[in-house]
């Protein structure tokens, strides 16, 4: 990490670009390599968290201030009016999650160890609270291709949803950490850190979360000058690119965690990120999206549709045995490769 923090200097690099009218394309892809550098040590905070506080409390907090960065580009872009780029963005941040991060994770940590184990209850528990979730983000779309009902139902209807997946998020959150703890690995790994050190990783935590927040805010700024240059399209820039953006931080911990074989703590990084995406982030931006003259609806293209349904099947699949191979993270990698290409094709 001492010699790439010298990725960190993209970061400012980036904002004087922006603020001094520069190509938007350098500003874009120099705001995301700032990234990988605070990913990285959010990665290592997150690590000696979790070695005091077990892996789902140290995954659900990277998960949460990994989110922080889609939550802000959500909020940011609903501002600017670009309602197409912001459903893509969370939608392909619940592909991201669940087959880039986590079929890298299982590729490299399968490369390094023969076969990997993780708890297997937890991962079937995470994998149905994700059909659930995603199944109630998709309803007002299914609902719009077979009986439209208009813009004002369909605003109702996603705004009661959102309410309603807010319940379930909390509630999820109480069953793991009180209710039914003793499912979940809570059980720290190793010695635990010393108490200094503990504090300077919760130092980095809020430092860098603030970092990627200022990353997240250049980006935006910048989503449609950089997609027209590059002759890209609004669904292919946030299913992809502002969505691989935005998971840098989740991307290098949960991959961290899987070549050191601490497989519980890479999928409650992966599967968490995508539960909060599906049940608090996107909830939380329609409501909060009323109080812009446009709000925000849950009507996703028949494409993301598709996709994401296909996304959550794969993982049910592979995941419900409580191991994982090298194999298996190529063939969830190779879907997405496939879904994005789709995507670069779709108009």
């Amino acid at each position: 990490m001492k010699y790439g923090a010298i990725l960190l200097l993209f970061l400012p690099a980036a904002a004087i670009s922006f603020y001094a009218g520069g190509p938007p394309v350098f500003t874009f892809f120099a705001a995301a390599v700032g990234l990988v550098y605070l990913a990285a040590a959010m990665g290592w905070a997150t690590e000696v968290l979790a070695a005091r506080a077990g892996a789902t409390v140290g995954g659900l907090l990277n998960a949460t201030l990994g989110n922080a960065a889609e939550f802000i580009i959500a909020l940011v872009g609903i501002r600017a009016g670009l309602a197409v780029v912001v459903k893509a963005s969370l939608t392909g941040s619940i592909l991201g999650n669940s087959l880039l991060v986590l079929g890298a994770s299982f590729l490299v940590g399968g490369l390094r160890h023969k076969k990997q184990t993780f708890n297997v209850q937890a991962a079937g528990m995470g994998a149905t609270l994700m059909v659930v979730a995603v199944s109630a983000l998709l309803m007002p779309s299914l609902l719009h291709l077979v009986a439209p009902g208009g813009p004002v139902s369909e605003h109702r209807l996603s705004l009661a949803i959102s309410i309603i997946l807010v319940v379930a998020y909390v509630a999820s959150i109480v069953f793991s950490l009180v209710t039914h703890r003793h499912v979940f690995p809570h059980r720290a790994e190793g010695d635990a850190p010393a108490r200094g050190r503990v504090g300077w990783a919760t130092a980095v935590l809020v430092l860098t979360t603030a970092g990627i927040v200022a990353a997240a805010e250049l980006l935006v700024a910048v989503i449609e000058p950089t997609a027209h240059a590059l002759g890209w399209s609004d669904v292919f820039v946030g299913v992809v690119i502002v969505a691989v953006a935005g998971n840098a931080a989740e991307n290098f911990a949960a991959i961290m965690m899987a070549w050191r074989n601490r497989m519980d703590l890479a999928l409650t990084i992966t599967q968490g990120s995508s539960m909060q995406i599906a049940l608090l982030i996107a909830p939380l931006v329609v409501i909060i999206s009323y109080v812009w003259p446009q709000p925000l609806d849950l009507i996703f293209t028949p494409l993301e549709v598709a996709a994401v349904a296909v996304s959550m099947l794969i993982v049910s699949l592979i995941t419900g045995d409580g191991e994982s191979n090298w194999f298996e993270g190529l063939l969830m990698l190779a879907l997405y490769a496939i879904l994005a290409v789709t995507f670069f094709f779709a108009v």
